[in-house]
């Protein structure tokens, strides 16, 4: 199903979506999204830095990530140009999960942001030549966040009081988005995971990997490529939009999206493209989690 959606000759882009259909576009149309890494660092300014030999991404305590921005996944570098940075905050693509409140704040905090990847491509014309992509998770989309919550619903449902561990993986739907040709040369980098280890006395399924599963997430990816400033200024406020700050319901249930529901979560879909004015509303309050976020401020527990 994913290759089928992800054709190329029915891959939405911005050579075949007037600028004025992509500012009608509500921003939960966008399920998935792949352009060039320094097209985004330029269109982003405020979510990437490059300084010196490093990629800075706004750390959850910083005011700029407050403002919104993206949920980095990574191992701590990128290569960008031929040159090789190190990413100064980021989450880790594994992470170790041991009771209930970990798992929770795991939870809402990879669904409080879009997903960022880095994709590295070898193109058809020079396959010497490496080109950086990034690629998006619109984790507010009700088809990606439906597949993640029911992926993590479904597993705890199946080994109550086990371990477990549980993949996303992204590699087949970016893969069928490039014509033929072109290599995705670090498809592996293209999941994430989490291990949940229970406190259990005869965990055997766990023992003989019986209790790892992987959801293949799959969507419609949008081409937001373009060396039109006029679309440039449009896909800006495209990605604003998208990784616009999400405010925290007062229970879980109301945390989960609802095309129904309404107040504050649905502002994010309407079809204004506009920043928003104003930020004096309640912000979604960051997570500490050091398990997951990798800094260079921020020892790392498990290196």
């Amino acid at each position: 199903m994913a290759g089928l959606e992800s054709a190329p000759a029915a891959r939405p882009s911005l050579t075949s979506i007037s600028s004025g259909e992509l500012r009608s576009l509500w921003t939960c149309d966008c399920e998935l999204a792949l352009l060039p890494l320094g097209q985004l660092l330029r269109l982003q300014p405020g979510a990437f830095q490059l300084r010196g030999d490093q990629l800075v991404v706004p750390a959850p305590a910083e005011p700029a990530s407050a403002r919104g921005g993206f949920n980095v996944f990574g191992d701590g570098f990128v290569r960008l140009d031929g040159q090789l940075y190190r990413l100064s905050s980021y989450m880790r693509r594994y992470v170790e999960l041991t009771n209930y409140c970990d798992y929770k704040d795991y939870r809402e905090t990879i669904l409080s942001k879009p997903m960022l990847f880095f994709v590295h491509v070898q193109t058809k014309k020079d396959s010497l030549k490496e080109r950086t992509y990034a690629f998006l998770v619109n984790t507010r989309h009700p088809k990606i966040r439906r597949q993640i919550e029911q992926g993590m619903d479904m597993v705890i449902s199946s080994v109550i009081g086990e371990s477990y561990r549980l993949q996303f993986d992204f590699q087949e739907v970016v893969k069928n988005f490039f014509p033929p040709g072109n290599k995705v040369v670090n498809g592996e980098d293209l999941s994430f995971a989490y291990e949940f280890k229970a406190d259990a006395l005869f965990d055997f399924f766990y023992w003989f990997g019986l209790s790892n599963s992987t959801v293949k997430v799959n969507g419609k990816v949008l081409n937001l490529s373009s060396t039109s400033p006029e679309k440039k200024e449009t896909i800006k406020l495209f990605l604003e939009k998208m990784s616009e700050p999400l405010i925290r319901r007062s229970s879980f249930s109301d945390r989960k999206f609802s095309v129904t529901s309404r107040g504050s979560i649905d502002e994010v879909f309407n079809c204004n493209l506009s920043p928003r004015s104003s930020l004096m509303e309640p912000l979604v309050a960051e997570l500490p989690f050091p398990c997951v976020l990798e800094s260079e401020e921020t020892p790392n527990p498990f290196i």
